[in-house]
């Protein structure tokens, strides 16, 4: 396919619509889930009008600060109170931290496990990932070296930074944090998730830096896509194993291309 987002919706059919995905994926994280719902639901039920009525009294004195009001944002018309949006935005991300907490491990081996069904539902053997292959005649030059921002950003506490500090005002407005959080994560996400595509191949960091910087649009508006999915309360969760599938089809694709790149190398050498 030549729009790479479209493979987002790809693993998500699949993932809906093939039993040898979605089973052992449900049968590994049911318990999980089933527990993390029910503390959930009991956090909610505690703790959300307190926390509603705390952020309406964060937000008493936003429409000159932020251009925010009670009833509608920028002008436009909201269907309930902004407080009431907010609470439920917040609470849903704690709920989704709880399923996780609950998930952990499981959905982890889920999401692994769904890459290779996905590999092996198209009958190819580690054989079929073969050398990486240079496709341009003039490669362009990637530095791999990470400055002090990079490498800060990129770890743990620079995700948690970005995440609870420089994106929280932005989540007070319907949608523009987590598409501010996608676009950020774009790049990152479409990497992580073609991990085991890269490790299969046995590319070492220039040849990934290489091979991402030569079709980054097509990196970017895929993990723009596949990040804004899984950063989605709940649900989201979902998403990530879904989004292991639309990478391994993705993957293959790429592979394909790798192969008829490295045939007419080998062909216009045997003509030499």
């Amino acid at each position: 396919m030549e729009f790479p987002p479209s493979y987002v919706l790809v693993g998500i059919y699949r993932l809906f619509t093939d039993k040898g995905v979605y089973k052992p994926a449900w049968d590994k994280c049911k318990h999980g889930a089933r527990r993390g719902a029910i503390v959930g639901l009991v956090w909610v039920a505690l703790t959300f009008s307190l926390q509603e009525k705390f952020i309406k009294v964060f937000l008493r004195n936003s429409p000159r600060i932020t251009g925010l009001s009670n009833d509608n944002i920028f002008g436009l018309p909201i269907p309930f109170p902004l407080h009431t949006y907010a609470a439920i935005l917040y609470v849903s991300q704690q709920v989704t931290f709880i399923l996780r907490f609950f998930l952990s491990k499981n959905i982890r081996i889920a999401r692994d496990r769904a890459w290779q069904h996905t590999v092996e539902s198209r009958g190819k053997g580690p054989e079929f990932w073969r050398p990486y292959v240079e496709e341009w005649e003039v490669p362009p030059q990637v530095d791999v070296k990470e400055g002090f921002l990079e490498k800060a950003m990129g770890g743990w506490l620079g995700l948690l930074v970005f995440k609870r500090v420089l994106l929280a005002p932005l989540s007070l407005y319907p949608l523009v944090g987590t598409l501010a959080s996608a676009w950020f994560k774009a790049l990152g996400t479409s990497r992580y998730l073609h991990r085991r595509y890269f490790e299969a191949k046995k590319m070492d960091k220039q040849q990934v830096a290489v091979f991402m910087e030569e079709r980054k649009w097509d990196y970017r508006s895929f993990g723009f896509v596949a990040a804004l999915l899984e950063g989605l309360p709940i649900i989201g969760l979902v998403f990530t194993v879904s989004n292991r599938i639309g990478a391994a089809m993705w993957a293959f694709d790429l592979e394909k291309k790798q192969h008829f790149v490295a045939d007419q190398k080998r062909l216009r050498l045997e003509k030499n």
